[in-house]
């Protein structure tokens, strides 16, 4: 069992480190800081990812009867955001994936900051050391994404050449990850069947995603992001901290592993259900948007103006006629 927890380690930092240097690879910096340039929409993703769902974590806690490891391991995942699957994820659901590399960073960057000082409070005695969290996420997730864009900022041709063949390795170790994931932690997720865990989680999933899709501005592909992005939670966090500071509770790691399965099974296709609704929309907004364009255009030349003759508005009805319809006034 020890060697399959390693291939999942090694599948986890693989598809990380690929995602990240190929979104690096694809972007450029401008492109990802024009969406956070946004303030309120900025506002609204922090409101939502460190207010909104940790109080949500919180009351599931107080609310279910859950055993006192599921209750950590519940506001350990509710309170860290900044989840490296968002870029992914808004790839399938072929939304703003700038926007979503740029929210990524900046959850990622707050959370180092936010899960220190915010734990103690909702787990008294607990003690979150911000340095391991920090190295982690950094080095992971961060670092690659730095590189991916030095490399598409000073070679554009490299990028180029190299942007698919990791988006490929960063698609297979995830479909591993995932099958991994599943052998390993199914015993798991059963076992947490019939204690509440499993609809804690599920509410805490779902809650997440209705609030940021409502929180993500008038945008569908923002709503998309912000939804998905507050749904998915940052797990590499979670486990530093359940491994750290509850290593005499090994249930609260097996809660964070059961949760990121049961994340999986929720979040994928919820961000697939999106990208068919964008094709949707690209199939069918279109060409209603060319007829509403057509017929505001029609209504502004058939208006008249105010204080106009009504001889001159009527000339200008039979120019319009003998343009719409040249070969019937020739004839």
């Amino acid at each position: 069992m020890n060697y399959l927890q390693t291939l999942q380690n090694l599948f986890t930092l693989t598809f990380v480190v690929t995602s990240m240097a190929s979104m690096g690879l694809s972007l450029t910096i401008a492109q990802i800081l024009q969406p956070l340039k946004n303030a309120r929409l900025v506002s609204l993703a922090l409101v939502a990812n460190f207010i909104i769902v940790p109080a949500v974590g919180f009351a599931l806690s107080r609310i279910i009867p859950l055993d006192q490891d599921v209750q950590i391991g519940l506001l350990l995942v509710a309170t860290a955001a900044g989840a490296p699957f968002l870029p992914k994820l808004a790839l399938i659901a072929k939304a703003n994936v700038a926007f979503a590399v740029g929210l990524m960073t900046l959850l990622m960057l707050v959370t180092i900051v936010y899960l220190p000082v915010v734990l103690p409070l909702l787990l008294p005695g607990v003690k979150v050391s911000a340095g391991p969290i920090a190295l982690s996420l950094i080095v992971t997730m961060l670092v690659p994404l730095l590189i991916g864009l030095l490399v598409k900022a000073r070679y554009a041709g490299a990028a180029q050449a190299l942007q698919r063949p990791l988006a490929q390795i960063s698609t297979i170790s995830l479909a591993l990850l995932l099958v991994l994931m599943l052998g390993l932690n199914v015993k798991n997720v059963i076992a947490l069947f019939g204690t509440g865990a499993i609809i804690a989680t599920i509410l805490l999933i779902a809650l997440s995603l209705i609030g940021g899709y409502l929180l993500g501005g008038p945008r569908a592909d923002t709503k998309q992001v912000l939804s998905l992005g507050t749904g998915q939670r940052n797990l590499s966090a979670a486990f530093i901290i359940a491994t750290g500071s509850f290593s005499d509770r090994p249930n609260v790691l097996v809660y964070v592993a059961a949760a990121g399965l049961v994340g999986m099974f929720v979040l994928f296709p919820t961000a697939a259900e999106f990208g068919k609704r964008a094709e949707r929309r690209t199939t069918v907004g279109e060409p209603e948007a060319e007829r509403a364009g057509r017929s505001a255009v029609g209504a502004v030349d058939a208006t008249p103006i105010v204080g106009e003759s009504p001889i001159p508005q009527q000339r200008k009805a039979h120019r319009l006629r003998d343009l719409a319809h040249p070969r019937k006034h020739q004839a």
